[in-house]
């Protein structure tokens, strides 16, 4: 569906709203599956933590994953609280945080840590081939989910979310993925029937919109870009998906509200359309 056809549709689906309600015999309810949105804080990555939260509640936006130049990877306990506290004061879940790069033993450990201490249940991560095994002992001893991230073109270690399926599918439940679709996109594959695929072990989704389906595609604004996200949007409403969709608006890092606002209404009109 192009740009041109979600209006139309948006249009008819207003008229229809609005028009007399028919019923024959028993009510059917047609409310589609809820889906719950929430932001990958990189996009909003230049501005300071309390315009993110006003920012958040401005856009409607109840649930963040935050990047680490909102909840500093190395801060202390004390302070990881304080974070926590005051984003859920805002009535806002912090459930997440990443994406987290783990390529020592100390950074997977500090990771659980940091997650333990900010009261997250999702770390969407990179971890070292290497441990996923101290990775698997850690999402026990914490009961933490770790999302395994894939970062598409030039990324060694997961390159497509078959690659992360391939090296977690007999490590605890607890370890799943996050498909990223914008990069699935960049290296031609579908993100659509990898949904359904690993619907179990699908713990967070960072959607997005490209201009391209090319190693160097770059982010647009959600409808303008080649991604199919009327049918990513199906397809998670066909698994019952009930983790987030975390929107990551990737373009205008210096000035991202404005595309972001327009990302936004653009997915909650699929969401209400699909």
């Amino acid at each position: 569906m192009n740009r041109k056809q979600f209006l139309l549709s948006s249009a008819s689906s207003a008229a229809i709203a609005f028009a007399p309600a028919i019923t024959f015999g028993k009510s059917v309810d047609q409310k589609p599956p809820a889906l719950n949105l929430a932001l990958a804080s990189y996009t909003l990555r230049t501005l300071k933590l309390d315009d993110v939260i006003k920012t958040l509640i401005r856009l409607g936006i109840k649930a963040v994953a935050f990047k680490s130049m909102h909840m500093p990877l190395e801060a202390s306990a004390e302070d990881l609280k304080a974070i926590g506290d005051k984003v859920r004061a805002a009535g806002i879940d912090l459930y997440g945080a990443g994406v987290i790069y783990m390529k020592t033993q100390q950074e997977v450990e500090n990771a659980f840590v940091y997650a333990s201490a900010a009261g997250l249940k999702t770390i969407v991560g990179v971890p070292n081939h290497d441990f996923l095994p101290l990775v698997n002992d850690l999402v026990k001893k914490h009961n933490i989910k770790l999302a395994i991230h894939n970062h598409g073109p030039g990324d060694d270690l997961y390159h497509s979310p078959n690659d992360v399926w391939a090296k977690i599918k007999d490590l605890d439940k607890r370890i799943g993925l996050c498909i990223d679709v914008g990069h699935v996109i960049r290296i031609k594959e579908d993100p659509i029937p990898m949904i359904a695929k690993y619907k179990d072990r699908l713990y967070d989704l960072h959607i997005k919109d490209v201009n391209k389906s090319e190693e160097d595609g770059t982010p647009v604004e959600f409808g303008r870009g080649v991604i199919d996200i009327p049918g990513i949007i199906k397809a998670l409403k066909k698994i019952n998906y009930s983790n987030y969709v975390a929107i990551e608006y990737e373009k205008d890092g210096d000035d991202p509200i404005p595309g972001l606002a327009e990302s936004v209404g653009y997915l909650r009109g699929i969401i209400k359309t699909s």
